[in-house]
């Protein structure tokens, strides 16, 4: 029998978990909370601020609402670093899969994080005023912001939301320091912020990112050429930013008019390696993407890259000890 003939017969007789462990880590399964998403009695709790209102002069006719966390051991003589996540209502809810200040509070009390604010802000909602009802809901002009390439969002962000921010706390001049993060939209909108702007936040925390077709809308008015589909072919064909990141995705995640969100969570990490690989096969000077990924069982919901967050933020602040 031919060699590739018998190749072939092979991989008919392995098992797809088998084959699919050549090039990928096995997907985890049994993901749920940790005694790091709860009060610890030996973690300072620090303090959740807010909900505050904050109207756009970047992203015009939109309001947006917006938390604070400020750890116990915060000194105002002292920069802080900074975590920004997207979809600040599901992040800092007490009772949902992401709990964020719970886990920021218990790793900055372990030193597996540095002192960090945390600021986890809204989508803009096209209203006057942030409706009440809403509750967890994503607001009108969600996919507007999160899922449209460009550096508006970033302008947003670093232009209007951080002075404001800077006006009560100091933080750090340190893009290493910097941090964004959220889930589906909300992660491809945080390595949107990075990917345009790496001089300001260098790490990221991606959660079942939609790095899919939403944000490509033709017809819009102004039309929206690009989607998240397009970056793993902008990654492996642009210039390497000094960029951190932790990605999760579920093998049970959407598969719609969008795209298939496992296999572009996947193009995106082939994509990561690639530029690496060929940046090192030019012997090319300058940074490398750092990365890593876990891949599980879950569906497109904020239960597994909740449940992985701490695990994801050690990693993101454990380069900082090399």
């Amino acid at each position: 029998m031919k060699p590739i003939v018998v190749l072939f017969a092979m991989l008919l007789l392995t098992p797809l978990s088998e084959a699919a462990a050549f090039n990928h880590p096995p997907i985890r399964t049994g993901v749920t909370l940790t005694p790091d998403h709860r009060p610890q009695p030996d973690a300072p709790a620090g303090e959740l601020q807010g909900p505050f209102e904050f109207h756009s002069q970047i992203i015009p006719n939109t309001v947006r609402r917006y938390w604070v966390f400020v750890p116990a051991q915060y000194d105002s003589a002292t920069a802080a670093s900074l975590l920004v996540f997207q979809d600040g209502q599901r992040a800092i809810n007490p009772e949902g899969p992401i709990r964020i200040q719970h886990v920021m509070a218990n790793l900055i009390a372990k030193g597996e994080m540095p002192v960090t604010i945390g600021l986890f802000i809204t989508p803009g909602n096209l209203s006057q005023h942030y409706p009440d009802d809403l509750g967890m809901q994503n607001p009108n002009h969600r996919w507007q912001e999160y899922d449209v390439l460009g550096d508006r969002y970033a302008r947003l962000l670093i232009n209007e939301m951080l002075p404001e921010l800077e006006k009560r706390y100091t933080l750090t001049d340190n893009p290493e320091q910097r941090a964004i993060g959220g889930t589906s939209s909300g992660a491809i909108a945080a390595f949107t912020v990075a990917w345009e702007r790496p001089d300001y936040f260098r790490k990221v925390y991606s959660g079942i990112g939609s790095y899919v077709s939403i944000g490509y809308r033709p017809e819009a008015t102004p039309p929206q050429q690009l989607g998240g589909h397009d970056y793993p072919a902008l990654i492996r064909r642009s210039p390497i930013r000094p960029m951190r990141l932790f990605v999760q995705d579920g093998s049970n995640d959407l598969d719609n008019e969008w795209g298939d969100w496992f296999l572009a969570n996947q193009q995106m990490v082939k994509a990561l390696a690639y530029a690496n690989r060929a940046a090192d096969d030019k012997n090319q000077a300058g940074p490398r993407y750092q990365f890593t990924h876990v891949w599980t069982d879950g569906r497109h919901n904020d239960d597994h890259p909740g449940a992985l967050l701490p695990e994801g933020l050690r990693w993101l602040w454990a380069g900082d000890k090399k």
